[in-house]
């Protein structure tokens, strides 16, 4: 199982939002791409990254950054975050991203959405922002109608083969990860889970080890910034 470091991007820099609140914002650097080479020397397999701005307004402020952390590093990247468009998804291979994360277009544009899936292959995941059991949508500012497992089980049917799991009411709060949604969608699909949000402790992280097989990931994001953890520790209790 991955123990995937979060970098989230708003006007350049790297930071992490309460429970995706743009109004409870702590900054962690200006400098996303030291960050990322650090994270990278520190024994990271894989970095996520969002940019919030791009999930805001549909409009990224952050490509810059993005392509420079493309350059620098030499791990696989993933990036979520205002990707709405064939164009989008296009720009962000050319940065160097190797696995792209879909949301707001599987509920707003599912038939370009499924086409991405079909051209682009696993390299098209989807992510699956829950709240209160639907799926939000627009850097999480709106909810849909759609419910969770409603959701996974029509991407299933696309071809998806993998998504990452937000609890949003999780994120940010180091309250420990969301296993009634992780496990209700583990038994009724057969999708591959990167699990974000809540994860603060050696603990939290053990509590995903039963569902090993099927949880591929899990992507920490404040706990690592504020030293709770460490990755070398978080990447140990998978060891």
């Amino acid at each position: 199982m991955l123990v995937i470091p979060a970098i989230d991007l708003r006007k350049g820099r790297c930071v992490r939002l309460y429970q995706g609140d743009p109004e409870k914002e702590t900054v962690y650097g200006d400098n996303p791409v030291e960050i990322a080479r650090q994270w990278e020397q520190l024994g990271a397999k894989m970095l996520h990254l969002v940019d919030l701005d791009g999930a805001f307004t549909g409009l990224s402020q952050n490509a810059k950054v993005i392509c420079s952390i493309g350059e620098e590093v030499r791990i696989p990247l993933q990036l979520g975050g205002g990707i709405r468009s064939r164009e989008a998804v296009e720009k962000a291979i050319s940065f160097g991203i190797s696995r792209i994360i879909i949301g707001t277009i599987v509920i707003e544009e599912p038939e370009l959405a499924k086409e991405l899936v079909s051209d682009f292959g696993e390299s098209i995941l989807v992510g699956i922002d829950a709240r209160d059991g639907k799926v939000a949508v627009k850097g999480w500012t709106e909810s849909s109608a759609v419910e969770t497992l409603e959701l996974a089980s029509r991407i299933e049917q696309w071809g998806v083969k993998e998504i990452v799991y937000t609890d949003i009411s999780k994120d940010g709060t180091m309250q420990g990860p969301s296993l009634e949604g992780l496990e209700e969608i583990i038994k009724k699909t057969s999708l591959q889970v990167i699990v974000s949000g809540g994860i603060s402790s050696r603990e939290d992280l053990a509590s995903l080890k039963p569902f090993g097989n099927r949880v591929k990931g899990v992507i920490i994001g404040k706990a690592l910034y504020s030293n709770q953890l460490t990755l070398p520790d978080a990447m140990a209790v998978f060891d």
